[in-house]
């Protein structure tokens, strides 16, 4: 089993990004990814408080590629361009961050967990046994609610209010 912290859609709030740090920070977690749009390679000041290993996937919104990739890279994160998997925990986990495909991926049986972003709305779903989320926008610029998740890949998942 893995845990894993999940956020995304953050747009340069910089005090919600060190939020949702301090409370991965303080929940014993194998990683955390990151479903795109965090906007500014400045905003990776903040990400370099992060102790668990950042997975970062980018997302529509997300300038100044080259400089960003470099500044995750140099803090210790992995860094991917359109859906990617990774396994934790002997689980299989896809992640991207517009949401391509999903009930098709999700009923195909071959991801254990979905993470995805981009409509900045919380979803904790189950599709057969494939846990599909989004942990919803870390900014809370859209809908007023600042959220963040915390999953184990045994199937538990937290969508968190910050």
């Amino acid at each position: 089993m893995a845990r894993i912290g999940a956020f995304s859609d953050s747009h340069e709030h910089i005090a919600a990004i060190a939020e949702a740090v301090n409370l991965f920070n303080h929940r014993n977690l194998d990683m955390v990814i990151h479903c795109g749009d965090l906007i500014s390679p400045i905003m990776v000041r903040e990400l370099r408080n992060l102790k668990p290993k950042l997975h970062f996937v980018f997302g529509n919104n997300d300038g100044e590629r080259l400089i960003l990739e470099k500044s995750l890279r140099e803090s210790g994160a992995s860094v991917y361009v359109g859906p990617s998997t990774i396994e934790a925990g002997g689980s299989k986990i896809l992640f991207m961050h517009e949401p391509v495909c999903i009930e098709q991926l999700a009923g195909s049986g071959d991801f254990d967990l979905i993470l995805f972003g981009h409509t900045h709305n919380a979803v904790n779903e189950l599709h057969g046994r494939t846990r599909v989320v989004n942990p919803g926008e870390t900014c809370g610029l859209l809908t007023g609610q600042k959220t963040i998740a915390v999953i184990d890949t045994e199937g538990e998942c937290e969508v968190i209010r910050l």
